[in-house]
């Protein structure tokens, strides 16, 4: 799976090599592919990140009245997620994404005549083979097997000596074998930074490649900065989320060091282009969910003038109702009923009896 996964990556990622002739500039613009196609799931992720933003206000109200019963908490939190329609793990999820690419390209940066070049592993030990007569002596593991990085520096090997013998006439190796250029603005980008500490010397060569994990650590912790802004996160979210922030950049500054540095080149290239495209699209996101709680809001108050309209009609055609129904006579003067004022008074109490009392009611009649 993990081959069938990289082989498209190496694909990309030759095509672009070949155009531009730079192994940094290819990784950079494969960066920028990458971006371009998640852009879509990127998309989703930030609508429910920012969305979810909006509601820390509402959600640090339930935090304050339900601070001693954490599960009455969680119950009004996710009927208000539910109310809102999001997901809270849609945002995190989809925006881990790109550091799943790190894997297939990983593979391909540690394994350039395999996945880069697409050579078999008959190919590769002919290559070996044929490298070793001119002098190419790979360490190896103790069980025997070949370094991790072993076909970097085999294809390096070849790279610098090109025109000793002629490489594409072995078999089963042709022109996918490619003459490799590592060196991207004086730093050797096939070399783990940690090997600069071995022999350092005050070299660009070095100082660079110690640079490259500095700066992926640097960028990594501003981009994370950036994006929590752009999410509309409050204060108090991003200090919640302090030892998170600085996670990702310690991670990154130990993988980029013990990995070749094509990869912290990936890194940086990755950490640029989040940093321009977060604050671009939280700006959008914002301003479309503000013109569709504009148009809700809109909607709500064309809705109540309706239905107060809708009440006066129907009270001005009532009037009219009872302006058409006969008038009630008023009584007749000898036909005034005896008020129970008198008639029904017991002592003190002027309404002890009905308004139909009759103290002569059962009387004997002869």
């Amino acid at each position: 799976m993990g081959k069938l996964i990289s082989i498209p990556f190496a694909a990309v990622l030759r095509w672009l090599y070949a155009i531009t002739g730079s192994y940094g500039i290819a990784i950079i613009l494969f960066s920028l592919v990458v971006k371009l196609v998640l852009l879509p799931f990127q998309m989703k992720s930030k609508r429910s990140m920012v969305r979810m933003g909006r509601l820390s206000g509402r959600q640090a109200e339930l935090q304050k009245q339900y601070a001693k019963n954490q599960q009455k908490y969680q119950e009004e939190l996710q009927k208000l997620y539910a109310e809102e329609g999001i997901n809270p793990m849609g945002g995190c999820l989809w925006s881990l994404l790109p550091l799943f690419i790190l894997v297939p390209l990983y593979s391909v940066i540690r394994q350039p005549i395999t996945y880069f070049m697409g050579l078999s592993d008959q190919a590769c030990n002919a290559l070996r083979e044929a490298a070793a007569a001119l002098g190419y002596a790979p360490e190896q593991l103790k069980n025997g097997a070949y370094g991790a990085y072993e076909q970097i520096y085999l294809s390096d090997f070849i790279s610098q000596h090109w025109s000793d013998t002629n490489w594409r006439g072995i078999e089963g190796v042709g022109d996918k074998l490619i003459e490799m250029r590592y060196n991207f603005l004086g730093v050797d980008l096939s070399v783990q930074p940690t090997t600069a500490f071995s022999n350092f010397k005050p070299e660009w060569a070095l100082i660079g490649l110690i640079l490259i994990p500095v700066l992926a650590a640097g960028l990594q912790y501003f981009q994370t900065i950036i994006i929590n802004k752009s999410n509309g996160q409050s204060q108090e979210q991003q200090a919640s989320m302090k030892m998170m922030n600085l996670m990702f950049p310690l991670m990154s500054l130990w993988f980029c060091f013990i990995m070749p540095a094509a990869l912290g080149v990936y890194w940086i290239a990755n950490s640029v282009f989040a940093m321009i495209q977060e604050p671009l699209m939280g700006k959008f996101y914002t301003n479309k969910l503000n013109a569709e709680e504009d148009e809700r809001a809109a909607k709500r108050e064309a809705e109540r003038k309706l239905r107060m309209e809708e009440a006066k009609k129907r009270a001005a055609e009532q009037r009219e109702q009872d302006a058409k129904k006969p008038k009630k006579q008023p009584p007749k003067s000898g036909e005034k009923k005896p008020s129970t004022t008198e008639a029904g008074r017991v002592g003190e109490r002027p309404y002890a009896r009905g308004r139909s009392y009759r103290a002569d009611r059962y009387d004997d009649k002869e």
